[in-house]
């Protein structure tokens, strides 16, 4: 495996892109995990994690869950749900609200002729609405090939509001009515999800669980049950995991993602099962993830070379194959911290790995 080299950012390279009134940078340690190994549809591979954190135990943490995963691997699935943007409109009631609705909807080759002119990888798929009063929101969905694309989506939605302003005589009070919903956690992005929706899962050996992981099917089963679902419940959590955040944001930073969609990539759900020869089954399923392989952050020296390592960044389809290297991720991390909960390992392994000494 390459070393990630040690580059020193300049202005140059942030200027006019990612960082105004630059002065310097700051450092993050990056840790790997792996291999982890994924199952897709038609092969297998593995990978090598690039992990960018501060918390002591957590590569450590996602290392042991690729270990743990490694003899069978993890079967993952990703739809590309596409990113949103949901601009406000004010309209003098429901009839000029509905037709404005029917336009858009029976549309979209004539909206996609009007955003291609400023951007061309960029595509409309579907149009959703929602009508208040004298208030109409629009959440345009769109595919954004190999980027994460919200600078893209923002443009394209500006366009559409623009002619849509034009033709119906009304007014677009925000670009951004919060019907996206970007950069929130929410429950219309839980639901219909955003961006990339993803599972994976895993099936491990009973014996695996126990010299690996240090417990019993059952009892990981018990924590999911207790702690990430009815836990979850008890406190109007909107994910109902153990701390898929952890896991996103290492990755995010590592390989320069937008930091504040991990609020989105924090929803989710896992669950858990014992089969009948005792064996644990175990999954993830993350309905809103926001990545890309190209633009943004992801040209900074040490975010290209972190992609590299996963070998993104060059083939169209890379997205796709990203948002199920972070599914994967997900699952691994999820399962060794479910498991150490489980063996009442949690507050030993901080001690040591947190705090820099062992437990007296």
């Amino acid at each position: 495996m390459s070393v990630i080299k040690k580059t020193i950012l300049t202005k140059k390279m942030v200027e006019e892109r990612n960082c105004e009134n630059f002065v310097g940078a700051t450092q993050i340690p990056l840790g790997t995990a792996g291999p982890l190994k994924i199952v897709f549809e038609k092969k297998r591979k593995e990978y090598t994690l690039p992990l960018a954190t501060t918390e002591g135990a957590l590569v450590a943490s996602v290392n042991r869950g690729c270990k743990a995963t490694h003899s069978s691997g993890i079967k993952t699935f990703v739809q590309n749900i596409g990113a949103t943007r949901g601009p406000i409109f004010r309209v003098n009631g429901i009839s000029q609200a509905r037709k404005l609705v029917s336009f858009v909807e029976n549309n979209l080759p004539a909206l996609n002729k009007i955003i291609k002119k400023r951007e061309e990888h960029i595509t409309l798929l579907k149009v959703k609405s929602q009508i208040l009063g004298k208030n109409i929101w629009l959440r345009f969905y769109f595919d954004t090939s190999e980027a994460m694309g919200m600078n893209m989506v923002t443009i394209a939605s500006d366009e559409i509001s623009t002619f849509l302003q034009k033709k119906f005589k009304v007014k677009c009070l925000s670009l951004s009515g919060n019907f996206c919903s970007d950069k929130k956690p929410s429950w219309s992005n839980f639901i219909f999800g955003r961006g990339k929706k993803v599972w994976a899962e895993v099936r491990i050996k009973k014996d695996i669980v126990k010299k690996v992981l240090k417990t019993t099917s059952q009892d990981i089963v018990n924590v999911v049950k207790q702690k990430s679902h009815l836990g979850s419940i008890i406190t109007g959590s909107m994910g109902f995991n153990a701390h898929y955040a952890n896991i996103i944001a290492a990755l995010f930073l590592s390989t320069g993602q937008d930091l504040a969609h991990v609020v989105e990539g924090a929803m989710g759900i896992t669950d858990a099962e014992v089969e009948k020869n005792g064996d644990l089954f175990f999954s993830i399923y993350l309905p809103d993830v926001m990545v890309g392989t190209v633009g943004g952050g992801t040209h900074l020296p040490t975010q290209k070379e972190a992609l590299e390592m996963l070998d993104l960044g060059k083939k169209k389809g890379d997205t796709l194959i990203f948002a199920q290297i972070v599914g994967a991720a997900v699952l691994a991390g999820e399962l060794s911290l479910t498991a150490a909960l489980a063996s009442k390992d949690l507050a030993r392994a901080h001690q040591k790995l947190g705090r820099g000494k062992p437990k007296p």
